[in-house]
């Protein structure tokens, strides 16, 4: 059994930083692991892929966050990060991390079978 869990999400201004954190226990099959977000206006709808690595630790990122957002692992692959500079309002979102065997589509949340309960980022103008 993979269980994730999210912590790091909190309430800045325009500009910070922040970094969130994701502890997997369970790390068998997680080949594949990712940032989702879903913002207030979104409640129902599909979550917005974020940030993803694979195994062999190659990044990718959605084009809003490029440049400014980093996804990296630990050493053991028992923490999954997410390093979040230049923030703007338009980032606030609950962020959920997710992890999966095998994706065709690293970004689509639809692939991912294992998720964490999400962690809220507030960004204030």
């Amino acid at each position: 059994q993979v269980y994730l869990h999210e912590s790091g999400g909190d309430s800045v201004q325009a500009g910070g930083s922040l970094r969130l954190s994701c502890t997997i226990t369970g790390t068998y099959g997680n080949d594949y692991m990712a940032w989702f977000r879903q913002g207030v206006g979104n409640l129902g709808k599909e979550r917005e892929g974020v940030a993803a690595i694979d195994n062999d630790g190659r990044t990718t990122y959605a084009d809003s966050v490029k440049g400014r957002f980093t996804i990296s692992t630990d050493s053991a692959k028992s923490t999954l990060y997410l390093q979040m500079n230049s923030l703007k309002p338009e980032d606030t979102a609950t962020y959920y991390c997710a992890a999966a065997n095998n994706v065709d589509v690293v970004l689509n949340w639809e692939e991912y079978t294992r998720w964490g309960q999400g962690t809220q980022v507030t960004v204030s103008s």
